[in-house]
């Protein structure tokens, strides 16, 4: 193995180390579904995915049990990774009573005949699977792993093909550069294999052959002493025989593998199982589109799922491939024809039969291992970053991971995952990881990983969207604004619910509660009195009038509960009068003073034609322990990681400001008093999520008469999207001028609080806007 040195001055002379260490990247993975006992799942692929030709995101595999995620091309390792993770989430959420399988090797399984193959809907893809299963039979299918895509980031390449002066073309000059690096993927494959191998166990209903030939730890758990990847063997889901195609230039390539076609070996192209594929930009005919298209990316594909992780892969080893592909570009080329193909599948056989202590087959005339030549190898890559990052901590912490994994093979993954499973056995030790994983999943599903600076209602809705297939951009991330893109479908979206359904002058009604009073009103809908005010002076000249009498205090245009000051009991001095009112006018120039409406507040969710969510809002709200201060209590209470700031949560952080002071002040307490053991405190009038309060979710409980005056409120505004805020004295009576009242209608309701309800049923509030926008599935 030698580095091109040349080429190596070159990069660091024209201070392209920075473009060299970046790139393009995307994943692919698979996993089977199992019930919870570990069989095989024998349901269908889920509706919510949508078509499963059309989604992007979440396609079926071979079999209706096997699950595809497919991530965007990213720039970045973490945004690639984030991306998967989500797509995970999604996935496990969404299953019932059925769990991701963690490992490359199949669960259990029933019968060969009774796995079933996925319905497509294509008359071609389902005669190519079952093509697929009378050749290898469907067990074999079922193996599953990660695809790890990548490319060169394109300025890199222009500035090679400019600096280097070739004769080729821009694309020919792509072409070579990327097959240069499929060759030595190949060549050097059995080292990535050993440092991310992780299926070195499987379950006797598997391939019987295999299970016979096998070593047992009981009665259902068998191995092969040094394998590492049983899916990499023998015993896994490759070509039936060696299949040797030319990587000298993409025309060969495809001679090769359309003569293999032609003459009955492969059934199509696709059937062509090498490690390293190389891959067009885009286009369903594979052949067509690499021959005028040219090479876009690499996938590589012998990576295992590794149950350690719950995506499968973790960081690390996607960066230490990408450090190894970087090598793999810079090394010296060297022919790659049947003979050194026929070594490099030599090698991968030692790898997996004999372990990382097995033969290196290679040039070399005497005897070595391939230990030794890994850590030749990584003292390679080492010599590599030496000269293009010296100072990189994180990467040499990889490389030497990796030598303390090949000097000391009972560090790899592999042997950790055997280990476990010896002590456990391969169905419990894997069913355990599977219920882990979809606990943390359930911990964490209302975050889009990597786009947690967004609001949570807008989280929500692209996760919902990449359910459904729905493409996606950001248009304006600091104002919540995407677009989402099925077929010849746009819409855009700012903030979930600001969509082209509703039209300005329906934002601008709810918008301004004077007016939002007056149209209800004409509907006979019953809204609080009150008067308005446009100054201070002329406000506090009515202190008498109202100083005994129980009103609220708010901007005419307020969203969120800013500003809003409830007087619950009257007697209010005339301080805190002047103080509620300059409050409101700090975000207003007119302000509402309104009776107070006793009972209850309701926030009814209007989307379209139907109430989808009713939450009872408790104000912000402590819970005494006799031994701390209300101060104490309230920064115990927002540890709970379902509370944050900026609508990025579920629940908002409790505040003790200006407006928690005076409501304190009003029950006689303040911020150091020290609630009995049980004593709720209160400290807002106002129960908003968003200063705070606590949402329980009673959209079943609530009677039809209150939500059918909430569509009517909505349709009053012309409103599609809509919160309606109701106070209700009693709900099991009639909805009378005396026992309800709307407060308020708002133009942007937050949808998460109906999503993830501090106690309650999610309403999947999110979907329900995709229904809207993009019909239903």
């Amino acid at each position: 193995m030698k580095v091109n040195r040349d080429l190596l001055q070159w990069v660091v002379k024209q201070n392209l180390q920075e473009e060299l260490l970046r790139g393009n990247f995307g994943l692919e993975k698979e996993n089977i579904r199992v019930d919870g006992n570990g069989m095989l799942a024998l349901t269908p692929h889920p509706k919510a995915f949508g078509n499963k030709m059309e989604n992007p995101y979440i396609r079926t595999d071979f079999s209706e049990s096997q699950i595809e995620m497919i991530t965007p091309v990213f720039q970045t390792i973490s945004e690639t990774y984030d991306f998967m993770e989500t797509l995970h989430d999604i996935v496990t959420l969404e299953l019932e009573e059925e769990y991701l399988w963690p490992s490359s090797n199949p669960p259990v399984l029933p019968k060969d005949e009774e796995i079933p193959i996925a319905l497509m809907s294509d008359p071609v893809e389902d005669q190519y699977r079952m093509q697929l299963a009378e050749k290898y039979g469907r067990k074999r299918q079922l193996m599953s792993g990660i695809h790890y895509n990548f490319s060169f980031h394109e300025g890199l390449l222009k500035k090679l093909y400019e600096g280097l002066h070739t004769d080729s073309s821009y694309k020919d000059f792509k072409n070579q550069l990327y097959l240069k690096v499929a060759r030595n993927l190949l060549r050097y494959r059995w080292l990535l294999v050993y440092l991310t191998g992780a299926s070195p166990v499987f379950n006797k209903t598997y391939l019987e052959q295999c299970v016979q030939l096998s070593d047992h730890f009981d009665d259902e758990s068998y191995f092969f002493p040094n394998m590492n990847s049983l899916r990499n063997s023998i015993c896994g889901y490759r070509n039936q025989k060696p299949i040797y195609v030319s990587f000298d230039s993409v025309e060969t390539y495809v001679r090769d593998l359309q003569s293999l076609v032609q003459a009955g070996e492969l059934l199509s192209a696709r059937e062509y199982y090498s490690s390293v594929r190389i891959k067009p930009a885009k286009g369903k005919d594979f052949i067509n589109s690499l021959l005028q298209d040219g090479i876009a990316y690499l996938e590589l594909r012998m990576i295992d799922l590794n149950p350690l992780y719950k995506v499968g892969i973790s960081k690390d080893i996607m960066q230490f491939i990408h450090l190894f592909l970087i090598l793999m570009l810079l090394l010296e080329d060297e022919p790659f024809g049947e003979i050194e193909q026929n070594l490099a599948d030599q090698n991968h056989e030692s790898l997996i039969m004999d372990g990382i202590q097995g033969k290196w087959f290679g040039a070399e005339e005497h005897f070595i291992t391939l230990v030794e030549r890994a850590l030749g190898v990584l003292e390679t890559m080492e010599e590599m970053l030496q000269v293009i990052t010296p100072d990189h901590e994180s990467f040499t912490r990889l490389l030497e991971q990796a030598k303390q994994i090949i000097q000391h093979s009972e560090l790899n993954f592999a042997s950790i995952v055997k280990a476990a499973t010896q002590q456990s056995s391969y169905l419990a030790y894997h069913m355990d990881k599977a219920k882990q994983y979809a606990e943390e999943s359930k911990a964490s599903g209302y975050k889009f990983l990597g786009y947690e600076d967004l609001e949570l209602s807008t989280q929500l809705l692209l996760k919902a969207a990449l359910k459904r297939g729905i493409r996606f951009e950001m248009l304006d991330r600091e104002e919540n604004f995407i677009l989402l893109q099925k077929g010849d479908h746009t819409e855009y979206v700012k903030q979930a619910t600001k969509t082209s359904l509703d039209s300005y002058s329906t934002v601008l009604i709810m918008e301004n509660k004077v007016v939002t009073k007056k149209v209800l009103e004409r509907q006979g809908i019953r809204v609080p009195q009150g008067r308005v005010y446009s100054d201070l002076n002329t406000a506090l000249g009515d202190y008498e009038m109202f100083r005994d009498q129980t009103i609220v205090i708010k901007p005419k245009s307020t969203n969120f509960g800013l500003g809003i000051t409830i007087f619950a009991a009257g007697g209010f001095s005339r301080g805190d009068f002047q103080k509620a009112f300059e409050m409101a006018f700090a975000h207003d120039k007119t302000v509402l003073l309104e009776e107070f409406i006793s009972g209850k507040e309701y926030r009814f969710l209007v989307m379209g034609d139907e109430v989808v969510g009713v939450l009872h809002r408790v104000p912000a709200n402590v819970v005494g322990n006799g031994l701390h201060t209300i101060e104490q209590l309230v920064a115990d209470k927002n540890k709970d990681p379902l509370r944050g700031k900026g609508y990025k949560t579920p629940l908002e952080r409790l505040q003790l400001g200006e407006a928690e002071e005076m409501f304190l002040k009003h029950q006689g307490k303040d911020r150091s008093y020290v609630p009995g053991a049980g004593e709720t405190v209160y400290l807002r009038e106002n129960s908003n999520i968003s200063t705070g309060g606590d949402s329980i979710d009673l959209t079943d409980e609530i009677p039809d008469r209150y939500k059918r005056i909430a569509v009517k409120a909505a349709k009053a505004a012309g409103a599609t999207f809509c919160g309606v805020d109701m106070m209700i004295n009693d709900m099991e009576k009639y909805a009378s001028d005396r026992n309800y009242s709307i407060i308020e209608i708002n133009f942007n309701p937050a949808i998460h609080i109906h999503c993830f309800p501090f106690k309650g049923t999610n309403r999947k509030a999110d979907e329900k806007i995709l229904d809207l926008l993009f019909g239903k599935l």
